[in-house]
Order: C-alpha cells, then sequence, then structure tokens
C-alpha cells in the first residue's frame, strides 16, 4: 500500500498513536493521517484501510481526548477530528467528485482508492451515525457533517429523510458557517426545503437567505 510519500509502512504506527495517552504523540498522528494518509483530499491504497480502523475506533473512551488544535481549526475531541477526517475521505469518494472524475477522462471505478472507500461506506456510516445524538455538540456536529457524503452511496441513500432534520436543526444552525453552508448545501441537493436557513460567513457580514 501507498500514501503520500511512498510505501505504507508507517500507516500502523499512525494509527496506534492516535489513541497514545501523550497530547504531543496522538496529535503528531492526526497531522500526519491528515498529511499522508489523505494529503489535499487525495485517495491513497492506505486510505480505504486506515478510514476503516478509524470508524473502528470511534466509541474508544479515549478518543474523547484532547488535541493540539491549529489556529481556525474546528472544536472537539479527538472524536470529532477523527470524524472531520472520515468526512473528508468520504467527501473525496461522493458523486460529485466521481462527476468530475469522468469529465476529465478518469473513471472512478478504475481507480482502486476510490472504489475501496465506496465499499466501506456503509460500515463508516454505522461507526459514525452512532453519535449523530451525541451530548458533546461538536461531536454531534461532526458526525452530522461526516454522514452527508456516505448518504450518496446506493445502499445508504434512504437515510437522507431521517437525517435532513439534523441538518436543518443541529448543522444549519452551528455557530461555523462551514457547518451552516454543508447543510444548505446538501438539504438542496436532496431536494429539501432550506426556506429561512441562513449562512453567515463573517462574524460581521450580514446572513445570505435561502
Amino acid at each position: 500500500m501507498d500514501h503520500a510519500y511512498g510505501t505504507a509502512e508507517d500507516v500502523p504506527q499512525i494509527l496506534l498513536d492516535l489513541m497514545d495517552a501523550d497530547l504531543r504523540v496522538r496529535s503528531k498522528a492526526l497531522s500526519r493521517l491528515h498529511h499522508v494518509v489523505h494529503h489535499q483530499n487525495t485517495l491513497y491504497t492506505a486510505t480505504a484501510p486506515a478510514a476503516v480502523y478509524v470508524a473502528g475506533i470511534l466509541s474508544d473512551v479515549r478518543t474523547l481526548e484532547t488535541v493540539e488544535k491549529e489556529p481556525h481549526a474546528f472544536p472537539g475531541p479527538m472524536r470529532a477530528e477523527l470524524m472531520g477526517w472520515l468526512d473528508s475521505v468520504a467527501n473525496a469518494a461522493d458523486d460529485e467528485t466521481a462527476a468530475t472524475m469522468r469529465r476529465f477522462g478518469f473513471p472512478p471505478e478504475e481507480y482502486l482508492p476510490f472504489v475501496e472507500i465506496c465499499r466501506f461506506r456503509p460500515q463508516i456510516f454505522h461507526a459514525v451515525s452512532a453519535f449523530l445524538n451525541d451530548p458533546d455538540v461538536d461531536v454531534r456536529a461532526a458526525a452530522i457533517s461526516a454522514c452527508i457524503p456516505l448518504l450518496d452511496d446506493p445502499r445508504l441513500i434512504h437515510h437522507r429523510n431521517s437525517l435532513a432534520p439534523l441538518l436543518r436543526d443541529v448543522l444549519a444552525a452551528n455557530i461555523l458557517w462551514q457547518y451552516q453552508e454543508r447543510a444548505v448545501d446538501a438539504l438542496e441537493r436532496w431536494g429539501q426545503d432550506t426556506t429561512g436557513l441562513e449562512v453567515r460567513r463573517e462574524p460581521y457580514a450580514p446572513p445570505t437567505a435561502r
């Protein structure tokens, strides 16, 4: 298997370090997960197995530990960060990405990392959806957001109607404009009513009404 910088022999240790008791160790592992295993939104042959592992550890109490944050990073414990990573991975294998690949002459069904992420979408959804009503608002928002690209899967698309109220009532009401925009865009694509929803991109900018 490979990742952004060659062969992926180091990925097992990266994954183990996510659960380390040392703040610096797990923070570095999270950074490498983003910048090595899924560099700049690219899927590699090591990405899907790593995603399955990450989905599998979400319920471990150690994912409630904190991690070091970069400026403008989304809030929340390691659990929210891991779901944010799964969100990004799933987003790189959604319908929009598939259409873009085809438009540029790269059939997604011939790209193994894309195929593998699609294959595991139900398993990832099962793990993430367990936190849709989590008492931690940051974990809950990350879980709802991560479900959006997963529900492009034909095996999961029937969950859209049950997720739509959470997009409207939780994600679109979040203080982060990124979540607001993601919720509104998804609801529009799913044919849901977005009347009255607003996206506030900057603290002092007027809201954009839908």
